[in-house]
């Protein structure tokens, strides 16, 4: 009792907090399944369809607040998801076939990169015109689809791909991140009946409503406080975080190999 007590406390945290960051900066969901697989020892795919059902949820509630504030591109979203709704049905399709060693290894080493270009995009930013290859809609559409196949594979859940690549593209910092909550969802989606058709549900049931709360909570306060974080300091700490706990978890799996 005390156990699962315990294990609800912590993923609802965890959601609360990761959250919020969704919430101010679009970026953070991919820690997620590293605290779920990594930390919490959850299985693989149980993992991923709770990080899913999550990514979903702050999608559908960040998008809604970032387009009421103006800071939304609804056609480019549009585009982007038509290409992600078959990349994330190709990515879960990719996992599910690889083993529990190799997923998790590709979801660390992801995540490792992620922070690493974070900090490195921190660095290099600066005012960029806005790219031609957004007037191309099949570019658009293959865009979704690739970053979509990536982001259901590892579990990384979306905006760690799109934000930073649609601001070097040219688009506003603020829009990229309700652009890139809204197409979460559309990678969200086939991911979740993926991954939970090979979850154990007995055991994630009581999870997803923990998911679910601190989810709600985090991503409602974290887009009341987008405009008032700086983002560049916000983006530093996340990705110090990331850096450290990916390189930490590549250590214990070499270890208990």
């Amino acid at each position: 009792m005390f156990t699962n007590l315990f294990l609800f406390s912590i993923v609802a945290c965890s959601n609360l907090i990761i959250g919020v960051l969704l919430g101010m900066s679009g970026i953070a969901g991919f820690l997620l399944p590293l605290i779920y697989v990594g930390f919490l020892d959850i299985p693989v795919h149980d993992s991923l369809a709770l990080s899913f059902l999550s990514f979903a949820v702050s999608g559908i509630i960040g998008a809604y607040s970032y387009w009421k504030s103006k800071n939304m591109d609804l056609k480019l979203a549009l585009f982007l998801s038509l290409g992600s709704l078959p990349g994330a049905f190709l990515g879960v399709q990719i996992n599910v076939l690889i083993s529990d060693f190799l997923a998790k290894l590709l979801l660390y080493i992801f995540i490792l990169l992620a922070g690493l270009s974070m900090l490195k995009k921190n660095k290099d930013d600066t005012k960029v015109n806005l790219s031609i290859l957004l007037n191309h809609s099949l570019i658009v559409i293959l865009i979704g689809f690739l970053t979509a196949t990536i982001c259901a594979l590892t579990g990384a859940g979306g905006p760690i791909l799109l934000v930073p690549l649609l601001v070097s593209l040219g688009i506003n910092i603020r829009v990229a991140v309700g652009v890139s909550l809204l197409n979460s969802v559309f990678i969200a989606i086939p991911s979740i009946f993926g991954y939970f058709a090979h979850a154990n549900m007995q055991t994630t049931s009581m999870l997803i409503i923990a998911s679910l709360i601190g989810t709600i909570i985090g991503i409602i306060t974290g887009t009341r406080l987008a405009n008032k974080v700086p983002i560049n300091r916000l983006k530093i700490m996340i990705a110090l975080i990331t850096i450290l706990s990916s390189v930490y978890m590549l250590v214990m799996l070499k270890v208990g190999t």
